[in-house]
């Protein structure tokens, strides 16, 4: 049995339609995150389980150790076209990490 709208519904629906703006089409924008960890072996495959879990794959990544006997492992990862609320929640979970001291996330247009 096919699902059918009340009139009032359907009026309601119809209100709703005209009254909405138009979506805005936003340029394609690139999620940056600046991840600072110790140098561990098991840091880098976490943050990219992250994306890897997602079906995602980071448009651009570079990781460095560098510090003090080599402790300190930096991760510049880049992905393009992910939304913002997306990329807060990425960067949440990144930051509860363990071996994760800092995250800190941009935006390019």
């Amino acid at each position: 049995m096919p699902f059918a709208l009340s009139p009032r519904y359907r009026s309601l629906v119809a209100m709703s339609s005209a009254a909405a703006p138009a979506p805005r089409s936003e340029p394609a924008s690139t999620a940056c995150f600046a991840v600072h960890a110790r140098a561990e072996p098991g840091v880098m495959p976490r943050v990219l389980e992250l994306f890897a879990k997602r079906g995602l794959v980071p448009s651009s990544w570079h990781s460095t150790v560098a510090g003090t006997e080599n402790r300190e492992l930096t991760i510049d990862i880049q992905m393009r076209g992910m939304e913002a609320a997306l990329a807060d929640y990425v960067a949440a979970c990144l930051r509860q990490i363990v071996g994760v001291d800092v995250v800190l996330t941009s935006r390019k247009r």
